[in-house]
């Protein structure tokens, strides 16, 4: 393991030498913090991704590059993108449990449309990682991370991202869950694990040269729904209803048709198990709740 900064620029190139493959992942990752600091996002999520492709560039060694993007760039997508009877269907019923349309967000055929400074450079770092390699026909590959979640995940503070983490801790301290918005914003919640598999499955199958690939489950999940599954196991939390914050996109899910072609798979653990191993975790792990969050249950 070697320990630094992707915007050192000699650190970078001596590692990426002597590597066959890249998988780039390092980022400032995390909505609040962008839209707070967005000269540190742009520091780090795009100057810090350039340093990287210009050494993978110096070496031939290097056989592809999987750059890590985000769902968000796809923002809040467009609720007329509906192209099928099927689809449409589905939109009208989830419709009526969602309260409003809950858009499918397609590789090929889904706009690019960030609402935060964070999506931001994630839509930026997909198109320079194919300008850059693509000009000296290196391979590549982008991965669309959906929702993330999963042990050993932990929280930051001042961040609304990460909400299974969240909710988990927040509710194994007796503290109320905030619902952003009321908890309406549908996320395409993944598994840790099977983000991985997916991940090296994109680094080393044929068929993902210079594909552009969603890593999602393909079925929408609410903030409030994920909430009550944390309220399964800590019946006696609580929700509490907040205001929306700045950049937090209302969502959808992903189109996981492309990805099961070209990867030969699919996502393995539901939300449900997902959640439960979580909880397993976290009661068997008590450091990883943070003392500032202590800090709080003692103020309340």
């Amino acid at each position: 393991m070697i320990v630094g900064d992707i915007r050192d620029t000699a650190l970078v190139a001596r590692t990426v030498a002597g590597c066959d493959y890249v998988i780039h992942a390092a980022a400032l990752a995390d909505v609040a913090a962008c839209t707070r600091a967005p000269r540190a996002a742009i520091d780090i999520n795009i100057t810090g991704l350039q340093v990287v492709l210009d050494a993978v560039v110096s070496t031939e060694r290097v056989q592809r590059l999987v750059y890590v993007s985000s769902a968000s760039v796809y923002g809040d997508g467009n609720p007329d993108e509906a192209s099928s009877a099927e689809l449409r269907t589905m939109r009208q019923m989830l419709e009526s449990v969602y309260g409003r349309v809950v858009p499918q967000f397609h590789e090929q055929t889904s706009p690019v449309r960030p609402v935060s400074v964070y999506a931001n450079t994630k839509a930026f770092g997909e198109t320079q990682t194919a300008l850059t390699l693509g000009a000296v026909g290196a391979s590549y590959t982008v991965v669309r991370y959906f929702s993330v979640y999963g042990e050993p995940q932990t929280i930051k503070p001042n961040s609304h991202s990460w909400m299974v983490a969240w909710f988990a801790a927040r509710a194994a301290l007796g503290l109320p869950l905030y619902l952003n918005g009321g908890g309406h914003q549908v996320r395409d919640l993944i598994h840790v694990d099977d983000v991985a598999e997916a991940t090296l499955r994109a680094l080393v199958s044929p068929q993902t040269h210079t594909e552009t690939i969603n890593i999602g489950t393909g079925k929408p999940t609410s903030v409030r729904q994920v909430a009550e599954l944390i309220r399964d196991h800590y019946p006696n939390v609580q929700f509490m209803e907040t205001p929306m914050p700045p950049g937090d996109p209302l969502g959808g899910y992903a189109s996981t048709r492309r990805m099961a072609a070209v990867l030969g798979w699919t996502p393995k653990i539901t939300v449900g198990d997902g959640v439960a191993r979580y909880v397993a975790w976290l009661r068997k792990t008590p450091a990883a709740l943070p003392a500032w969050l202590f800090q709080v249950t003692s103020a309340r």
